[in-house]
């Protein structure tokens, strides 16, 4: 099995809007080499470090709720 990792990111990105609070911060307990790559695409702080959560960027929180409607909300 192939997995999509563009599909996968996706999806975790959207996670993170679960548990964003108003500061920016959202729980990291997902997996690494997808945190690395949120990172990496611009979405979220640096999530090497010793805290459990991680800080959105204003494009990354954007795109979480956008994610996060589209995946998992029942349409009105």
């Amino acid at each position: 099995m192939e997995i999509d990792k563009e599909k996968v990111d996706d999806a975790i990105l959207a996670l993170l809007f679960l548990s964003l609070d108003r500061d920016g911060r959202s729980w990291k307990s997902f997996d690494w080499d997808a945190m690395n790559r949120l990172h990496e695409k611009g979405y979220i702080g640096n999530p090497v470090s010793k805290m459990k959560s991680v800080i959105l960027t204003d494009e990354g929180a954007e795109r979480s709720e956008q994610l996060f409607r589209a995946l998992f909300c029942k349409p009105e």
